[in-house]
C-alpha cells in the first residue's frame, strides 16, 4: 500500500475514528485503525465490537492495499502533522510515514483479522431535525448509568409513536426524559442506544436545520454524516417504564430563577465535593429555598428567593445530580416539585414542559 494525502485531512479523520478503538481488550487488532487504499480514496475504520466508525478521505493512491496500524499511537502522531503532506507506505510488516524531509516507521498488523463492519443497515429508519437530535442527546445521555450491573441503563430509550418521540435515560438514582417530534419514520419503534454511541453521533452532527436519518436493522444502528459512517449495537431487553416512576401529583411546588439557584447550589457543592454523596440540603419554607451543606472543611447556608406553593419541605440530595438537571434547563425560571423528604422530586422549565428531570433524595438521619 502507498498513498499520499494532506495532513489536515488525515488528522481530522484519525481523531474521529480512533474513538472506536478498544482501550481494554485481549484482541490486538481491536486497538487498531484499519487503512484501506482504493480508487483515489483512503478509508479509515475502527471498532471495539460495540461501536464502529468509518471515515473516507481523498488521497493519491499509488498502491492499493489494507493494513492495520496501532490506533492511539497513530492518532497521536498524525495530529502533530496537520500542516504537511503525508506519504503512507507499507510492505505488510511495517508502515513508513514520510513528511517534509522526515520519515518514521511504525509496526502494523495484517488487515485479515480485522472484523467485517456491516454498513448495509436499512431495514427500518426514522428522520429527525439535526438540531433536535442534538438536543435529545444532550438532554438525556448524562443521566445514563456508567457501570455494567444493568447494561440496558447505559443507554437512552427512543420511543417513537407516529410523529412523536420520547427519549428517556436513568441510572437508578435519577431520570431524564424529553419529548419531541420526528419528521418521518417507518412505523412505531423502540430502541435503546448506548450513551457512548449517542455522544459520538452528537459530535458528528453538523450545525443547521438539516435532517438526520437513523437506520436500524437486527439490533444495529447506523448514522451517516457526509463521509463518516457510525454503526453500533443496540441494547436488548425491557427498559424501565418511566410512567411507573414519575409521581402523578405533588404537594409542594417551587418556582425560582435558574441562575440564582444554580449559583447557590454550586457554592454549596464546593465544600462537599470530596464526600461520597456530595450532599446538599434544600429547606423550603415561606418565600425562599435555604440551601446548605456541611463538611469538615466548613459549612454554607444561603437563602434563595422563590415562589412556593404547598407545605414546607426539607430534603437532601446529591449536588451533582441537581446541578446537571438545572444546567439542562434553559428558561429563566424553573419549577421544582416535591412530595416529601424521601420521595423523588422533579425539575422542569416554567413554561415549556418538554424536558423533565427526576432525582431521588438522599436519606439522612433527619428524614430516614
Amino acid at each position: 500500500m502507498k498513498v499520499v494525502c494532506e495532513g489536515i485531512d488525515l488528522s481530522d479523520s484519525v481523531l474521529k475514528v480512533v474513538k472506536a478503538c478498544s482501550s481494554k481488550t485481549t484482541i490486538p487488532v481491536l486497538e487498531c485503525i484499519k487503512l484501506t487504499a482504493r480508487n483515489d480514496e483512503l478509508k479509515l475504520s475502527a471498532t471495539d465490537g460495540e461501536i464502529s466508525i468509518l471515515k473516507t478521505i481523498k488521497a493519491e493512491v499509488y498502491e492499493e492495499g489494507d493494513i492495520c496500524v496501532p490506533g492511539r499511537y497513530f492518532a497521536d502522531f498524525i495530529k502533530k502533522l496537520e500542516g504537511v503532506q503525508i506519504t503512507l507506505s507499507s510492505d505488510g510488516k511495517k508502515m513508513d510515514i514520510v513528511y517534509a524531509d522526515s520519515q518514521t516507521s511504525m509496526q502494523v498488523l495484517s488487515a485479515d483479522d480485522f472484523p467485517k463492519i456491516d454498513t448495509e443497515i436499512n431495514e427500518s429508519s426514522f428522520k429527525v431535525k439535526t438540531s433536535d437530535l442534538k438536543k435529545f442527546i444532550s438532554a438525556t445521555s448524562f443521566c445514563c448509568a456508567t457501570d455494567d450491573s444493568r447494561p440496558i441503563l447505559k443507554g437512552c430509550q427512543f420511543l417513537i409513536n407516529g410523529d412523536e418521540v420520547c427519549v428517556t435515560s436513568l441510572d437508578g438514582f435519577r431520570l431524564a426524559t424529553i419529548n419531541g417530534k420526528v419528521s418521518g419514520s417507518a412505523g412505531n419503534m423502540e430502541i435503546v442506544c448506548p450513551a457512548r454511541t449517542l455522544n459520538e453521533i452528537e459530535k458528528m452532527l453538523p450545525d443547521g436545520n438539516d435532517e438526520t436519518e437513523i437506520f436500524i436493522q437486527r439490533g444495529i444502528i447506523l448514522v451517516a454524516v457526509e463521509n463518516t459512517v457510525l454503526t453500533s449495537r443496540l441494547y436488548g431487553g425491557d427498559f424501565i417504564k418511566k410512567d411507573n416512576i414519575i409521581p402523578k401529583s405533588f404537594i409542594t411546588t417551587v418556582t425560582v430563577e435558574k441562575d440564582k439557584l444554580k449559583a447557590s447550589i454550586e457554592r454549596a457543592a464546593i465544600l462537599v465535593r470530596n464526600d461520597k454523596n456530595s450532599l446538599i440540603i434544600f429547606d423550603i419554607s415561606g418565600d425562599k429555598i435555604e440551601i446548605s451543606s456541611a463538611s469538615e472543611i466548613g459549612n454554607v447556608q444561603e437563602p434563595v428567593k422563590a415562589e412556593t406553593d404547598g407545605k414546607d419541605v426539607r430534603i437532601a440530595m446529591n449536588s451533582k445530580f441537581i446541578i446537571e438537571a438545572v444546567n439542562a434547563l434553559e428558561e429563566e425560571k424553573i419549577v421544582l416539585s416535591f412530595n416529601n423528604s424521601v420521595q423523588p422530586f422533579i425539575c422542569q422549565n416554567e413554561k415549556n414542559k418538554d424536558k423533565l428531570y427526576l432525582i431521588l433524595p438522599v436519606r439522612t438521619s433527619n428524614n430516614a
